[in-house]
């Protein structure tokens, strides 16, 4: 399998930290993972075979061409797939916003297509990609359209800076001090965090945690589970595990067994 990544456009690196792809030959097939909840989103589009879920609550209609994927509350399986090809825009927390014309809220634990983003000139996007020869063509194709359109999202920066403020320490965020530090009232925090984001200041910093602490288990597998859980804030493993089955619905050590033997869509940080 060939993988691809490349540092975006800088002026489109406060908003996106990557784009990336994966290709595979029609006979080889490629187990893909659990998508887990996470604080970030990621927009496909497939020259190859797209993605099918693993599961029947998924219209697999919807994971076809192209399709954003915002997992917050609970885990989406892929099925194993021959023949992959996708570029994926990876989006930084908090920053989805900034492209859209529907803010984040709308667009959580859905498989939404590029037209529904961006009407007819999402679809004659989706199809250029997949049209192009290679990466780099791709990924040019995508910054362009991208870059037209960084004026013209729903954001608020206020959110964004209390977003990134959770993210960078979410063991040590305390919301009603972030709020007072902000120069707002706690409530007015959640009920704006909530209009952009979806999902409540508190909620953003439990799925923070969880992500940041299944990465470090999936991108170092020697790392015992009590010390990735007291790292990114947890009182014990006992609330560790508590938390993962209540995104994944196993335990830790059930989900790693399995996924440390598929492939999977976490990265180092860039700088």
């Amino acid at each position: 399998m060939r993988v691809f990544d490349l540092a975006p456009h800088p002026l489109l690196r406060p908003c996106i930290d990557r784009f990336w792809g994966w290709e595979c030959g029609p006979a080889e097939q490629v187990a893909l993972p659990v998508l887990l909840p996470g604080t970030g989103a990621e927009m496909f589009f497939h020259h190859g075979a797209p993605f099918q879920p693993a599961v029947e609550t998924v219209n697999p209609a919807v994971l076809q061409q192209s399709h954003l994927l915002c997992v917050r509350r609970r885990p989406l399986p892929l099925a194993a797939q021959r023949g992959i090809g996708f570029v994926a825009i990876r989006f930084r927390a908090g920053r989805l916003g900034r492209l859209m014309a529907i803010p984040a809220r709308e667009c959580l634990d859905l498989q939404l297509p590029a037209e529904e983003l961006w009407g007819n000139a999402g679809r004659e996007l989706a199809e250029r990609v997949a049209a192009a020869r290679d990466f780099p063509g791709r990924v040019a194709l995508l910054e362009d359209f991208l870059l037209r359109r960084l004026e013209n999202g729903c954001q608020d920066a206020l959110v964004e800076a209390a977003v990134d403020r959770i993210y960078r320490n979410p063991q040590d965020a305390n919301i009603a001090l972030l709020a007072d530090s902000l120069g707002i009232g706690r409530r007015q925090l959640e009920r704006r965090f909530l209009q952009q984001e979806g999902i409540s200041p508190a909620e953003f910093r439990r799925v923070t945690r969880f992500q940041k602490g299944v990465r470090r288990l999936m991108l170092e597998p020697s790392l015992p589970v009590l010390d990735a859980a007291l790292d990114h804030g947890y009182y014990d493993q006992a609330h560790f595990c508590r938390d993962f089955k209540s995104f994944c619905g196993r335990s830790p050590a059930c989900h790693l067994a399995t996924a440390r033997r598929m492939t999977h869509f976490y990265n180092t940080p860039r700088a």
